[in-house]
């Protein structure tokens, strides 16, 4: 059976997949630093949602990388997470 980062590896090299993978670079990044900060944090998903006023699902949902959360909800997480939320924008590396 192929493993999954195999299967990833090969797919890459597709240019249709390449391009639609780096397209959600955006969203893993979120997904990843939302679940870096419940982490440091030391909360489960369920106390995150609880100190941000929401469900555990919602708190899921932002993890999975599968909604676009409003500028309000990313304070609140900041917030209770003991976090400080920074927004950057960065140059596309051009050099293809």
């Amino acid at each position: 059976m192929a493993r999954i980062t195999d299967l990833h590896k090969k797919w890459l090299k597709e240019p249709r997949y390449r391009q639609a993978y780096e397209a959600l670079d955006g969203e893993f990044a979120l997904a990843s630093a939302v679940i870096d900060a419940r982490n440091r944090a030391g909360l489960t998903q369920a106390e995150l949602a609880r100190k941000m006023g929401t469900t555990q699902p919602v708190v899921a949902r932002l993890e999975s990388g599968r909604t676009r959360p409003s500028m309000r909800t990313l304070a609140r997480l900041a917030e209770a997470t003991g976090s400080r939320l920074r927004i950057s924008f960065e140059p596309l590396d051009r050099r293809e």
